[in-house]
């Protein structure tokens, strides 16, 4: 098998396996995500297999992922996931997650995950607890511009935390996507994803973006009807091509989010670009 381009409708950048082959779904009860993973039911936390299905039965393909996390486990691991992907790969696109804060450990393992197949890494620095633009990084950061691969981070608000005392101690402030202005500048080999409309910041995300051309946006985790109007102005002009569709499944639907996206003030022109040919380009699927 291997991905149809011809075949395939629209591409998910953005979306997480949280369930495990040996039926292990969700965190645990203790873990700030405890509360966003019961949220969501146990039929929306799908395994590696179950996840290709879902996309497969749409036309559409999808990058998936973990959250590595040295604070608590979760449901499935970065190795899962590599090992079952290669049999979904005519939808799945596998990235690794590794927390910064493993150090020399993180650095191996990343060297791991790309020998094993890893098409790009996921950081969530709220859940991970450290800025982007850290230096302890740089040597991960290093692993993955070698590699000639894209770096997705967590930008903005997040429903890790949500409702819980203290917000789960899960901290916004390492969200903020100006500490990935300096990563793009360090690093420009390396195309970096802002996951998510960044509020409350959605204006420096955009000032980044414009600024830094290795810098992507993808359009996970908040409906489309409440997208910032900034968001879309610059979609439809100067990011037109460095804007990717991304549902941030469970979260939301790849149907919710379309309809929702319907009815937005985008240009037809640029509808073909966010929902497919941005991704392509930026994941080097064409080659």
């Amino acid at each position: 098998m291997a991905l149809d381009l011809e075949k395939i409708v629209a591409i998910d950048v953005h979306t997480h396996v949280q369930a495990s082959i040996d039926e292990t779904r969700g965190f645990p009860e203790e873990s700030p995500e405890a509360a966003v993973a019961k949220a969501f039911g146990s039929d929306a936390l799908m395994t590696v297999p179950e996840l290709a299905a879902y996309y497969r039965e749409r036309d559409m393909a999808a990058v998936c992922f973990t959250v590595d996390n040295i604070d608590w486990p979760g449901p499935v691991t970065n190795e899962e996931i590599l090992e079952l992907a290669p049999a979904e790969d005519d939808v799945l696109i596998p990235f690794a997650s590794v927390d910064p804060r493993r150090g020399p450990e993180a650095v191996a393992r990343a060297r791991e995950y790309v020998a094993r197949g890893a098409k790009g890494f996921k950081f969530h620095p709220t859940s991970q607890a450290f800025f982007p633009d850290d230096r302890m990084c740089w040597p991960l950061y290093e692993v993955i511009a070698e590699a000639g691969l894209p770096a997705l981070f967590h930008t903005g608000q997040t429903a890790v935390g949500k409702g819980q005392p203290g917000g789960g101690g899960q901290l916004l402030k390492y969200s903020n996507p100006i500490h990935l202005d300096e990563v793009a500048a360090a690093f420009p080999a390396i195309t970096v994803i802002m996951a998510h409309p960044s509020v409350p910041w959605q204006d420096e995300a955009l000032a980044v973006a414009v600024h830094k051309p290795n810098v992507y946006i993808d359009l996970s985790g908040w409906s489309p009807r409440y997208f910032p109007p900034q968001l879309v102005h610059y979609a439809n002009s100067l990011l037109r091509e460095r804007v990717l569709f991304g549902t941030d499944w469970p979260a939301l639907s790849p149907e919710r989010w379309i309809a929702e996206f319907d009815k937005l003030d985008v240009k037809e022109e640029v509808r073909p670009l966010v929902l497919k040919e941005n991704a392509v380009r930026m994941l080097g699927l064409a080659r």
